[in-house]
């Protein structure tokens, strides 16, 4: 479904990829998005590991984008530079928005890693994805913000997708 047709008052989860099309201006629809929920039309959650996977992809494409390293292996060639790592400066005040963005941020817990389990055994989902659906289930929200296919087969959930994003 799209974004715009998400009623106000909605509870939803935002997956990493809905920040990351933001920050680097890729999608106006989940800059919109991302401003309803600051405007707490909308009830935006997401998971502290999700909030992780945002800062880790964010400071990558923060490092190729500045041209301080080529695509490809970008983990492997920052672990390498420190110096290119401590550098980098825009991805952090990015992530720090989050939170100023009304977006909820739920801790992750022992029991909601153990409950992920369950989502990877039922739909084959890598450990992001299983945790993100433990936190929709354990918050009892079964709308997803989201641009991943993965979840696309997740009878349990709504998905909610940009349509300006390929």
């Amino acid at each position: 479904m799209r974004f715009d047709e998400l009623p106000a008052g909605s509870q939803i989860f935002v997956d990493a990829n809905i920040f990351i099309y933001h920050f680097s201006g890729v999608s106006e629809e989940c800059s919109s998005f991302l401003e309803r929920c600051e405007r707490e039309e909308i009830v935006g959650f997401t998971t502290t590991n999700i909030l992780l996977e945002t800062m880790h992809r964010l400071m990558m494409l923060e490092a190729v984008t500045r041209g301080l390293v080529t695509p490809g292996n970008i983990a492997k060639k920052l672990k390498g530079k420190p110096e290119i790592i401590t550098s980098l400066a825009t991805y952090a005040e990015q992530v720090k928005k989050i939170p100023a963005m009304n977006i909820n941020i739920v801790p992750l817990t022992q029991d909601l890693c153990y409950q992920a389990l369950t989502w990877q055994q039922q739909y084959g989902l890598m450990t992001n994805d299983s945790i993100l659906l433990a936190a929709c289930q354990e918050y009892k929200c079964w709308n997803l913000a989201s641009n991943d296919r993965a979840f696309a087969g997740v009878k349990e959930i709504t998905l909610w997708q940009p349509a300006d994003v390929e």
